[in-house]
């Protein structure tokens, strides 16, 4: 019974579980390449440049930080590593409106980003970073500041799978990312991670804002029913309060409905480029481990 409630809810243990997982992925702060949107690399904001360390080179590492006379010395090829830029606020903000709960296969959209969230913020706390965030739901918005540490990361999981009411109506996309350039300090790096649904021109220019101040990660969560409708059949949608019955014989239908799928990807992809936010996808089907690599 448990492992179908994690299918469709999200708790503690299972978010204190990806810490092994999560410490095997190399996630590189400033350079995290888009997957979907031609490759291009955000820009690096923010970075310190109180010097710290000198490590040996990485694949991602700016290759303006190369130590070239440690490198002449040693023979192989090492990089400083400046104080902020190991301290960075990590800030991830998570979906949790009704339309992230859904799913055909594997988890629902909001169990994917929530364990996504949980990767990012172990993968932070073992780099050193700060780790901080938002949830934000239909009628609340809940924001985490950066602090240090496993219990900075615990107080991000207790915000995840708690409820939490302030009285606000009608909370929007827009209104969330209004929020969040509020709350996330310049210099920081800023995942959001949502389908992205009711992505209205105020909230691109809120992107786009923040996006002057911090490095932007979209990460797109989405189920695989939405880019492809199943084969000629009636199917029954609900909500357990609404239902809706999809026709997938109407061959014009199912066009209309791909098009239109399409054509938000390609604006959430063509957006990302325009404002150099770095963008990828991650289905509800996909292992979120292998989906971050």
């Amino acid at each position: 019974m448990s492992d179908a409630n994690e299918l469709v809810s999200v708790n503690l243990k299972m978010l204190i579980n990806l810490a092994r997982p999560a410490a095997t992925l190399n996630l590189f702060r400033s350079r995290i390449r888009a997957q979907q949107s031609g490759g291009y690399v955000s820009r690096t904001k923010g970075r310190g440049m109180e010097f710290d360390e000198v490590r040996p080179y990485q694949p991602g590492d700016d290759i303006r930080s190369i130590d070239w006379r440690v490198t002449a010395r040693t023979g192989k090829t090492h990089t400083k590593i400046f104080r902020e830029e190991r301290e960075r606020p990590v800030f991830i903000s998570v979906d949790n409106r009704p339309t992230m709960h859904f799913a055909t296969r594997g988890v629902f959209k909001s169990v994917q980003a929530a364990k996504i969230a949980a990767l990012l913020a172990w993968t932070a706390q073992h780099k050193g970073d700060r780790i901080g965030g938002q949830i934000f739901t239909d009628s609340q918005c809940k924001e985490v500041k950066p602090q240090n540490g496993k219990h900075a990361v615990l107080a991000f999981f207790n915000a995840l799978i708690k409820q939490h009411s302030n009285g606000l109506q009608d909370m929007t996309l827009e209104h969330a990312l209004a929020r969040l350039l509020q709350h996330a300090r310049p210099g920081s790096l800023v995942y959001i991670i949502s389908d992205f649904r009711g992505l209205t021109q105020k909230a691109e220019k809120h992107l786009s804002k923040l996006s002057k101040h911090c490095d932007v990660v979209l990460i797109h969560i989405y189920d695989p029913l939405e880019s492809h409708l199943p084969a000629k059949g009636r199917y029954r949608f609900t909500d357990n309060e609404h239902d809706v019955v999809i026709d997938t014989g109407d061959s014009q239908h199912i066009l209309s409905y791909q098009q239109h799928y399409q054509q938000r990807l390609s604006y959430l992809q063509q957006m990302s480029k325009q404002l150099s936010i770095a963008f990828f996808q991650c289905s509800t089907s996909e292992n979120p481990v292998e989906a971050l690599r």
